[in-house]
């Protein structure tokens, strides 16, 4: 029977204010520090919480046979170092009982692969360095920004000396094999791709208390029934953190049934591993080709969420377009400042897709509109371009254009 690993994106990002037009050149402020704090403290409270307080009772328990993996963007460690330490803490003390494993990702959460190399070994290296900083680990496995993944990827990360990565499985790419196996790339000797079980994943992510699904009730041995059916090495179970408690709330049962699935896991005879232990244990014997960029996001599974339309496309070659002019400014605030706004949900938020797509990015935005999103993007995107414009020039400096 196949093992289980078990994976959570821990992801909050920064969101601008209603940057108007009359704020540029005027107000270098873009973000909304009370809005960020605001919904960090309610996801903290309906998922960090209660669910780091649940894994972490459940691995004591089972003396360490239930294992679970996390993906901590940079932004929100800062996040929580800012305006809740007690929620880092509660996450330092899950760490701490080792059964838990960190993956490496690029610290803004950005699309920095696709459009900057330097970028986003930059965003890489701060990652690192951040979890040794707070969590005293080094990541050996990497997953990037919404399991954005390519053939070049995994020989770039095999070159920055990672063992393994992380993937969606996607069809089109495995042609009717199982994503229960582990894979390498084409042009890799070295690291291994770990892809995530798509339907079963979104199984727990999505369906778990959707009362007209047809296998409405689900229960955790069922659940457990049907992994033990599968025929491959692993099962990889890939979903963002904040499904439990906030995407699907405490009153559906959601943290009833974590509490109980380990327990079925072990009468049925499975074991949960982390991707390290998974990349131990099993050697790669299949190839994975990805020959196209894809991600997990919506049902294409390509880049579409992002750079799906017009205002998505200029609103990122703009971004990227000024990393030249910031780096050789060489201040560490402004580049801050601009290494936030390569975030991807900034982009996410502008998409214009309808249908079951659509929903999910409306559930997601804070904004009214994508529009909206564009708008107070771009705009405080021309302040930062006047501001690095006046560092560069001293006539623009004093004249205060």
């Amino acid at each position: 029977m196949p093992d289980v690993c078990l994976y959570f994106q821990v992801h909050q990002p920064y969101r601008l204010q209603p940057y108007d037009f009359f704020r540029i050149g005027e107000n270098a402020d873009y973000e909304d520090v009370a809005m960020n704090a605001r919904i960090l403290s309610k996801v903290a409270e309906n998922c960090y919480l209660p669910a780091n307080r649940l894994f972490k009772r459940l691995i004591e328990q089972s003396g360490g046979r239930f294992r679970m993996t996390l993906s901590i963007s940079g932004v929100t460690i800062d996040q929580m170092q800012r305006h809740r330490p007690d929620v880092l803490e509660s996450f330092q003390e899950l760490v701490a009982t080792g059964g838990v494993e960190l993956l490496a990702e690029t610290y803004h959460h950005s699309l920095a692969f696709v459009h900057s190399e330097q970028e986003f070994e930059r965003q890489v290296a701060l990652h690192r360095q951040k979890l040794e900083e707070v969590f005293g680990v080094r990541p050996r496995v990497f997953r990037n920004t919404e399991l954005i993944y390519h053939d070049a990827l995994a020989v770039k990360m095999e070159n920055l000396g990672f063992d393994g990565i992380l993937a969606e499985g996607v069809e089109r790419n495995l042609k009717g094999q199982s994503p229960d196996f582990v894979y390498r790339a084409p042009a890799c000797r070295r690291i291994k791709t770990l892809l995530r079980n798509a339907v079963l994943s979104d199984d727990l992510g999505f369906r778990m208390a959707d009362a007209s699904w047809a296998e409405h009730p689900f229960t955790p041995e069922k659940f457990a029934g049907w992994l033990a059916g599968r025929s491959g090495e692993v099962v990889n179970l890939f979903m963002d953190y904040e499904t439990l408690g906030e995407h699907q709330a405490e009153a559906t049962g959601i943290f009833d049934f974590w509490q109980a699935l380990p327990d079925a896991i072990d009468k049925a005879g499975l074991q949960w591993v982390t991707p390290s232990e998974v990349i131990e244990r099993h050697p790669a014997t299949r190839e994975y080709r990805s020959r196209v960029l894809s991600s997990w996001a919506d049902r294409e599974r390509d880049l579409s969420a992002w750079m799906g339309n017009a205002m998505q496309r200029e609103a990122i070659a703009k971004i990227h377009g000024m990393e030249a002019e910031i780096l050789a400014i060489d201040d560490p605030e402004l580049t801050e400042t601009w290494a936030r706004m390569l975030t991807s949900d900034h982009f996410y938020w502008m998409s214009t897709k309808s249908g079951s797509d659509g929903d999910v990015h409306s559930y997601f935005t804070p904004y009214p509109s994508p529009h909206d999103a564009y708008l107070y993007y771009m705009n405080a995107l021309a302040d930062l371009q006047i501001r690095v414009r006046r560092r560069n020039s001293p006539t623009l400096q004093k004249s205060g254009v």
